[in-house]
């Protein structure tokens, strides 16, 4: 496995296996894998010829009270893993490297982020599409890899992707669990005995939410409340959100129809963490 640090030599790395008309296949993460990551990796190796993963830990993407500072780092033990899931190359930039000077163009993302995440996070999508946006540049992927935990964001760079022209296919990959259900995240780590109990429940309600809609109910409102009333009674946490919208316009509806998610956020006492189910009505 290759690692290149410098933007221009990665660069270059892709534009010459791309002369030699080699398939790249993309996987932009923060670090600190886990199988969620893995899995994304492993998707991307069945299907290009190259595998290109990048670790950069984005602050455009933090907000000023969020955990950018305090964000898990472990780049040895993220070689060794990208390394085993057949990761030809490993791009892990400095922040000087990313971003060498103050910027003369701002990226603004205004549709499928006022919902969900997006709404509390002002901002958080505008440097998610700018960090991306580099970074396709300089990889030049067929495809990249993202994971479908994180909805929302598939949803905006899907999004950005085709109203830019970007020449690539992005692949959502299927949520990677634990065996009692909870989303992986690196965040997990933060969770106490007590908390790492409670949060599968998350992914419960989620269930429940889907449970009551398999047996006939279509009024968004209600299953909104089946799930919050679950999530409340399960667990020490503090809902941010419940929600059921359609996706991938992440748009409110009244009466379920069509491809829609049902998606929720609750605060431990020192992680947030998200999960989502998407469905078609």
């Amino acid at each position: 496995m290759k690692i290149i640090q410098s933007a221009k030599e990665i660069q270059q790395f892709a534009k010459n296996n791309k002369k030699d008309g080699k398939t790249i296949g993309f996987v932009p993460t923060m670090g600190y894998l886990h199988e969620g990551h893995l899995a994304l990796a492993k998707q991307a190796r069945k299907e290009n010829d190259l595998v290109i993963m990048s670790i950069f830990v984005n602050p455009l993407q933090f907000g000023p009270n969020e955990d950018f500072d305090s964000y898990p780092r472990d780049v040895e033990r993220d070689q060794e893993l990208a390394k085993k899931v057949g990761v030809d190359l490993l791009f892990i930039p400095s922040l000087e490297e990313m971003y060498p000077k103050e910027a003369t163009i701002q990226l603004t993302v205004t549709k499928r982020v006022q919902a969900l995440c997006g709404r509390q996070r002002v901002g958080h999508f505008d440097g998610v599409a700018t960090v991306l946006t580099k970074l396709f540049h300089l990889t030049l992927p067929d495809r990249a890899y993202f994971g479908m935990k994180d909805a929302q964001q598939v949803a905006v760079i899907e999004g950005f992707v085709s109203d830019m022209n970007f020449p690539l296919d992005i692949v959502g990959v299927e949520t990677i669990r634990e065996q009692d259900g909870l989303a992986k995240s690196s965040r997990n780590v933060y969770l106490n005995e007590q908390e790492r109990r409670e949060a599968p429940h998350l992914y419960g309600a989620l269930l429940k939410g889907k449970e009551i809609i398999q047996s006939g109910e279509r009024h968004a409102n209600h299953i909104i409340s089946v799930m919050t009333d679950y999530i409340t009674t399960n667990t020490s946490s503090k809902i941010d959100y419940v929600e059921v919208l359609s996706y991938p316009e992440l748009e409110s509806i009244e009466l379920l129809h069509g491809k829609i998610i049902l998606a929720v956020a609750s605060k431990f006492s020192s992680a947030r963490l998200i999960d989502n189910i998407i469905l078609t009505v």
